[in-house]
């Protein structure tokens, strides 16, 4: 515990004199077709333009910044061709594509621009000896955003950040400067635009937005640096272009998306068996259960303690046999142990990390002396890769990769060694400048084992540390929370911020993993996490347990009704997540990204949009019945009771314990399904699609439209990728006494019975009484239109039009209803 001492004058330094140079002046530049390179005094940079919207600019102040490598974060690009360049004589103005740049001929300065005169900031490199600087201008009242997982509030300007994974076990408090993952984006939004600054560096990389009030620095120390500028005009299109730079999630199987019960540890065989029969016999849905490193014999992966699991194939398939999948935890510490197989495998065939003077670098995690996989070379993440038909055998395709930062117990830095030697592909690199890499590396081989064992089957990856690029092999939680009202409010722009930074598939351990959680906190965080990308309740051992039934009937009740919500949004939180895999954009979204021109959402830190069309403001401290929602432009309904409000106003929304304020925009369409125990396949046979239109008499005039594309296919296999799902595409608009509705859908599987299936459309807030629809029976109660293969029933007193009819294959549907 730290004490006032802590501030005692004489133990504090005093302030650096250092002073950094500009690495100008010009001297002169090559052109090549794909590249120019422009040496100064005292460095050199190199520009590529790798994709329309991407221009890459690295330095070097030593070396030639034309062979500086991209990381693996980055997929393979092949740069575009296309240079003019007209030196004058104190600037060099450059175009490539949309892009135009001016060079400051003194300081090697540049100011760049893209199509249409957007601006993309203004640069400076400095240096001081080896430490390099990227200094860049930020607009005036101007937000930032990404840099992946950290604390404090949605914008970043004001805080100051260092890049580089850490286990961090203290309380999670806005003063902390690194955590787990490090992404370093910057995304600079104002109401004139967007832009984005990645800087590929994955040695430690301090970020400042603090220092200045009208510039930021980013500062690398080891000669280099590798900045990658992203044009907008908007944020979606910088978000678009990033996770095209670094790739994008590919579709996880349906089950990931389900709720994942864990807790350090569930003990012992009997124990998991219990629980899993506790869900299924209190109908809580439930599709994974975690298993900690209590499973392992003395901590040894790829191991099961003979004891505490003495027949884990079996329990894994009876758990199966119940919809619930068993994802245990692997961590990169091998065991130091002779006669460990893994351990004498790996030492024989020289696959751990080496010290400089080639003796195999040994630090103490959860086995003791523990060796640990140099996962930058090819030839270890096979192997380690292969390592994992263990699990495979035993019925297993999802793998939780802790303590990959990766966490060192018995070190001064609590990680590898700095000067620890990765083989990098045959380009020998300290630890110290590959340090952030090593999370990301070893979710790849991870990932790239469990696809060529599982034999066509999806795997499913979690981790804790990564880099960016991480979204291509694992979805993300964030670590060692605690069950504070805090953290819970914390995740929410640590998520959307993950969201921004390419990971879409993210979320927090819902009830906090350490300190003791309440039942009053279980309920409002288990209506939170339903409705994050990743939702899985975790705690720590000594803490008072957390599953939902541990708090009494009430507490259990309302986790049962909110987990019961995911299911029966299922349709929709898959559909988002289709569309995530192809456009890069997040599926929990900050309201700035839907509504880039209103300054009220710039740093909303304590709600978010699921999608564009569902608004999610959940209650963060205790003993609260109200809190005040602000709701952007349009109209809003509230989930629950159907109340209309006008948007661009702040409310109050009555919240008691079971009630989480939820608001759909009119326009949004929610397609629903039944829920479930547990997922099976991402094919809905049971559809309401609910659409929201205007409401309100005082509407007259005006126009709603809505759309969306539903999404369907296995939920299981690769299939996906070959074509073998269905597309459909929802569509409805909404004028003054006429509301139209239209389905598209050419399918490649069969949902339902052959020859097509039946729809149910329910009609929110229409702003006339319907009299007919076009080709469809109206019905004298809902009680018919159950029985009847098509209809239609209007409920005046609650205001909502039910239609059912059928969607032949490969045919479109709809109706028009006329007032």
């Amino acid at each position: 515990m730290q004490t006032s001492e802590t501030i005692h004058p004489n133990q504090i330094g005093e302030v650096s004199g250092v002073v950094f140079r500009e690495i100008g002046p010009y001297l002169n530049l090559r052109q090549g077709e794909r590249y120019i390179s422009i040496r100064g005094e005292e460095g050199n940079l190199t520009m590529w333009r790798v994709l329309p919207g991407v221009l890459r600019i690295a330095c070097s102040l030593d070396g030639d910044s034309a062979a500086l490598p991209p990381t693996p974060a980055l997929l393979p690009h092949e740069p575009l061709t296309g240079w003019k360049i007209e030196e004058g004589e104190d600037r060099v103005e450059v175009q490539s594509g949309e892009f135009s740049l001016c060079l400051d001929k003194t300081k090697l300065s540049i100011d760049i621009a893209h199509a249409g005169g957007i601006g993309c900031g203004s640069y400076a490199l400095v240096h001081a000896g080896s430490r390099l600087r990227c200094v860049g201008k930020m607009r005036d009242r101007a937000a930032v955003y990404g840099l992946g997982e950290t604390t404090g509030y949605l914008d970043k300007r004001g805080e100051r950040y260092a890049m580089w994974n850490s286990d961090v076990f203290d309380p999670h408090v806005p003063d902390m400067e690194s955590l787990y993952q490090s992404i370093p984006l910057l995304i600079q939004h104002s109401e004139q635009g967007s832009f984005g600054l990645f800087i590929d560096h994955p040695g430690r990389l301090e970020v400042d937005l603090r220092e200045e009030p009208d510039s930021f620095y980013a500062e690398t120390a080891g000669g280099t640096i590798d900045l990658y500028v992203i044009a907008g005009p908007g944020m979606k299109e910088v978000v678009s272009a990033y996770t095209e730079l670094t790739g994008r999630m590919e579709m996880p199987p349906l089950w990931a998306l389900g709720y994942h019960q864990s807790r350090f540890s569930y003990m012992n065989q009997e124990e998991v068996q219990r629980l899993a029969q506790t869900f299924r016999d209190k109908e809580i849905p439930c599709d994974a259960i975690y298993l900690d490193i209590h499973y392992m014999d003395e901590y040894k992966v790829f191991t099961f303690d003979p004891e505490r699991f003495p027949d884990p194939k079996q329990m894994v398939a009876d758990l199966k046999a119940m919809g619930i999948r068993v994802v245990p935890v692997v961590d990169p510490g091998v065991k130091a142990e002779e006669g460990y197989a893994i351990y004498a495998e790996g030492a024989q065939s020289g696959y751990f990390c080496l010290t400089p003077e080639g003796e195999r670098f040994v630090g103490d995690v959860w086995p003791g002396a523990s060796v640990f996989p140099d996962f930058t070379d090819e030839a270890v993440r096979d192997w380690w890769g292969a390592l994992h038909r263990f699990y495979v055998e035993h019925g297993i395709s999802g793998i939780w990769n802790d303590m990959n930062e990766p966490s060192v117990f018995n070190t001064a830095t609590k990680t590898i060694d700095p000067q620890v030697l990765h083989r990098n592909g045959g380009v020998p690199k300290t630890h110290e400048e590959l340090h952030n890499l090593y999370g990301l590396l070893m979710c790849q081989a991870t990932r790239r084992g469990l696809e060529r064992l599982l034999q066509g089957e999806r795997p499913f990856v979690l981790t804790r540390a990564g880099y960016a690029g991480i979204q291509r092999y694992a979805a993300v939680w964030t670590g060692d929370n605690r069950s504070y009202w805090e953290h819970m409010e914390l995740f929410m722009a640590m998520g959307m911020n993950l969201g921004l930074s390419g990971v879409a598939f993210c979320g927090a351990d819902t009830g906090g993993f350490m300190h003791h959680a309440s039942g009053e906190l279980l309920a409002r965080w288990t209506q939170l996490g339903a409705l994050t990308p990743f939702f899985r309740n975790h705690s720590a051992i000594d803490t008072r347990k957390q599953e939902p039934w541990s708090f009494g009937e009430e507490v259990e009740r309302i986790c049962r009704e909110y987990i019961e919500l995911r299911y029966r949004l299922m349709p929709y939180l898959y559909s988002l997540f289709y569309e995530s895999s192809n456009s890069g954009l997040p599926v929990m979204r900050p309201l700035v990204l839907e509504y880039p021109q209103d300054r009220r959402t710039f740093n909303l830190s304590d709600q978010f949009l699921l999608g564009n069309a569902l608004l999610v403001a959940p209650v963060c401290r205790p003993g609260r019945e109200h809190r005040t929602v602000y709701l952007p432009e349009g109209i809003w309904y509230d989930f629950r009771t159907g109340a209309r409000y006008e948007g661009g106003q702040h409310i109050i929304a009555h919240a008691p314990l079971d009630t989480l304020p939820l608001y759909v925009k009119a326009g949004g369409i929610l397609p629903l399904t039944v829920p479930a125990q547990h997922t099976r396949r991402a094919e809905w046979a049971d559809l309401n699609i609910h659409l929201y239109g205007r409401g309100g008499s005082e509407a007259a005039g005006g126009q709603i439209a809505g759309d969306f594309a539903l999404y369907e296919d296995d939920g299981i296999s690769g299939d996906y990728k070959h074509g073998k799902s269905n597309l459909m595409n929802l569509r409805f608009e909404e004028t003054e006494n006429r509301f139209t509705f239209g389905c598209r859908c050419e399918p490649k599987l069969q949902v339902g019975s052959r020859g097509g299936r039946t729809l149910l459309i329910t009609v929110h807030a229409l702003s006339f009484i319907p009299v007919g629809i076009s080709g469809i029976s109206p019905l004298p109660s809902l009680h018919h239109l159950e029985e009847e293969p098509t209809g239609w029933y209007y409920d005046k007193q609650d205001n909502h039009l039910y239609v059912k009819l059928r969607l032949a294959d490969r045919e479109e549907a709809g109706f028009v209803v006329e007032g």
